[in-house]
């Protein structure tokens, strides 16, 4: 079945299809730098680096007859719980109709548009009646609500919103958590130790899988990308030092703490634990929940993507900045992985 990615950014959705079977045709990311990186990892995908409110649907319709699957995350920075949330008077959340008319343009026999929480909740339900109305009127039966990242075997504690759309009458289930818990430690711990400023583009392993979890990432992967612990300054190192495994910024000397917004300042992840939500600012200890659970750095962009499920042969290109925001921004795979499952499920029992 083919896939069409809106609103891609690296790809953590493609990345889940692809890993059920599914072939993703087309990608539309507006961002250059990230679409160059979905490019280089999906070589056989149609990318976009484009606004998609520029886009002419029926000239790209024409190059791709068909396709099965729609999905894609608009962006709606106004939902957001970090933002001042001016919902329908924010131009910014209305993105979706973009979603919506490509699925007109193309009509599928499903679609899987995801979201931040606040999207169901926000104005009373407001915007989730919309979206559901206009999906309605092109005649899909719709059903949403929210998914956990960790009840998936995503070891990280990521809420998403989720549509599922299907073409006449919704016979899709949601998915079902698969009772697959991963800790942090199962995710990163095989990977080489490195400290503050050291770490490679491209290295070595230097030690075999420790989890299933890191077996399946790995895959067949014999050189590991995108281990490299950022350069901490003295006083943030000086800062980490005093925190003890499983501690967090509030036993600091009163001298030494920080006045960060944010509640993980300067904690240590939790190796048999889950990770808080993995951000876009994943290398700055006053961020969040982001300093690795030993050492006195925070964690690389290989480490946050192992966090999201992202397999080792899956190479984030740039800057540093722009790979923590490919990461940080992206839904993990393995929760893609469950929706894809569902969408093959459906097909197979309409098949039989």
């Amino acid at each position: 079945m083919k896939v069409a990615d809106l609103f891609a950014g690296v790809g953590g959705l493609s990345q889940g299809f692809l890993k059920a079977g599914f072939e993703i045709a087309i990608a539309i990311e507006y961002d250059n730098g990230i679409a160059l990186s979905y490019k280089k990892n999906h070589p056989y995908t149609d990318v976009y680096a484009s606004d998609i409110c520029d886009l002419d649907f029926k000239e790209i319709h024409n190059k791709h007859p068909r396709i099965d699957v729609v999905v894609g995350g608009p962006p709606c920075q106004g939902f957001s719980q970090k933002g001042k949330r001016l919902s329908i008077n924010d131009p910014r959340n209305f993105l979706f109709k973009q979603f919506i008319r490509f699925v007109e343009e193309f009509s599928p026999k499903y679609f899987v548009l995801e979201n931040v929480p606040n999207i169901i909740t926000t104005e009373n339900g407001f915007f989730k009646d919309e979206i559901i109305h206009a999906f309605n009127d092109l005649g899909y039966d719709v059903c949403c609500g929210i998914l956990r990242a960790v009840d998936f075997g995503v070891p990280q504690d990521r809420r998403r919103a989720v549509f599922i759309g299907q073409k006449g009458k919704l016979e899709i289930d949601f998915p079902k958590p698969n009772g697959i818990k991963n800790t942090v430690k199962d995710a990163i711990s095989d990977l080489p130790i490195i400290l503050s400023g050291e770490g490679k583009e491209k290295c070595e392993y230097d030690k075999e899988p420790e989890s299933d979890l890191q077996k399946d990432l790995r895959g067949d992967s014999v050189v590991l990308y995108n281990h490299v612990a950022t350069k901490h300054n003295e006083t943030a190192l000086r800062r980490m030092a005093m925190i003890p495994i499983g501690e967090g910024g509030k036993v600091l000397p009163e001298e030494e703490r920080t006045k960060s917004i944010y509640s993980g300042t300067y904690c240590r992840l939790l190796e048999n634990d889950v990770a808080a939500t993995i951000t876009t600012r994943f290398d700055t200890p006053s961020s969040g929940r982001f300093t690795h659970p030993v050492l006195n750095r925070c964690i690389t962009t290989r480490e946050a993507a192992r966090i999201q499920t992202f397999p080792d042969s899956f190479i984030f290109y740039g800057s540093k900045t722009s790979q923590m925001k490919q990461v940080g921004n992206a839904v993990p795979p393995y929760l893609a992985y469950a929706i894809a499952k569902e969408i093959i499920k459906n097909e197979s029992n309409i098949n039989n």
